[in-house]
């Protein structure tokens, strides 16, 4: 065609395409009632009272407090009474330390860990916002992610159950051996093991995501451990990534700030029960 009649051809297309658009936008309007070029405020961030992080800190501050004044205290009972045994420590007492653990410490940990957390995370190409509000599934509210869930994708993404299953280690627990020939144990290989431990005690009587998690956080004072092994999910760059919205407290601060004040109790020594969601059932089992 000649230069002439090709003009005429794309200004007609453009044309044609500028109609289109209106239509589309003038449909978009009226049925799903949004405006064009924008993007639903529920698809990137929630208001700005659920992003303000400053209130689960302090709780948080709180509960580590808490838990740190009955621990040294206990400590104190324990160094005066001369023995280690636990049998000796007044039971008041390690009822309370466990109860600030599992319904403060665990409670903080457990909502902090939740801000801006969900089942997938809510990135989309800037291609398609402008047609977001022509697609359900953009703008349905993310779905809730339970903390714990974190750990067992960890868990599973490390391929816990092969490493804490492996022969040697079975050999190793069976006669009480070392199974790294003397060497440390690294937080990931304590990690995956105390999740494991958690899973096979709780998962067969059906017990909540808020009982393992209080269990894990349990088993993890006692280890003297709590801070490396949140830190591990929070260094797991997938995880973050997949699960946090960009406003949360994880994606913004790495977590830093909590993890600075759970190492105050990094030093203290912990006998906390960690079946105890799972202990009088096991016990029903057992007589039957």
């Amino acid at each position: 065609v000649s230069p002439e009649d090709a003009r005429k051809m794309r200004e007609t297309g453009l044309h044609l395409m500028r109609r289109v658009l209106a239509v589309l936008q003038i449909f978009a309007v009226s049925q799903f009632g949004c405006a064009a070029g924008q993007v639903p405020r529920s698809l990137w961030q929630k208001d700005q009272a659920s992003k303000d992080y400053s209130p689960l800190i302090r709780k948080l501050e709180l509960a580590v407090e808490r838990v740190r004044q009955l621990a040294v205290r206990q400590q104190r009972e324990e160094h005066a009474l001369g023995s280690p045994d636990l049998q000796d420590i007044p039971s008041g007492g390690r009822d309370e330390l466990t109860l600030a653990v599992r319904k403060e410490l665990t409670i903080a940990l457990r909502d902090l860990m939740a801000h801006g957390l969900c089942a997938s995370s809510q990135g989309m190409s800037l291609v398609l916002a402008p047609i977001a509000c022509l697609i359900p599934a953009f703008t349905s509210t993310p779905q809730a992610m339970h903390p714990w869930e974190l750990f067992v994708k960890y868990y599973n993404a490390k391929n816990g159950q092969a490493f804490v299953e492996s022969p040697a280690r079975k050999l190793s627990q069976s006669f009480a051996l070392p199974v790294t020939g003397g060497a440390a144990v690294t937080p990931k290989q304590s990690l995956l093991t105390a999740i494991h431990t958690v899973l096979a005690e709780h998962d067969p009587f059906k017990r909540s995501a808020d009982s393992e998690l209080k269990a894990l956080v349990c088993l993890a004072l006692n280890e003297q451990r709590l801070v490396s092994w949140v830190n591990l999910i929070c260094k797991s760059g997938a995880l973050v990534q997949s699960h946090y919205q960009p406003w949360s407290y994880m994606a913004n601060t790495g977590f830093e700030g909590a993890l600075n004040l759970l190492s105050r109790l990094s030093n203290l020594k912990f006998h906390l029960p960690v079946d105890l969601a799972v202990r009088q059932l096991k016990n029903i089992k057992d007589a039957f």
